[in-house]
């Protein structure tokens, strides 16, 4: 279990989103679950990028 707290930020459409630390912390580390688990992911990682588009 993940207890240790993320930082990210959120850009929508080039638009910085002001996030607050409880919001960084949900979405940060339900991206970190999801990708941690993935094949080719090192534990000793330092930075996730995710680009999300709609289609």
């Amino acid at each position: 279990m993940m207890t240790e707290n993320v930082e990210m930020e959120i850009f929508v459409d080039g638009e910085d989103i002001d996030t607050k630390e409880f919001v960084q912390n949900v979405i940060g580390r339900a991206i970190v679950g999801a990708v941690s688990t993935l094949r080719g992911v090192s534990d000793d990682w330092q930075e996730i990028d995710v680009k999300v588009k709609r289609k």
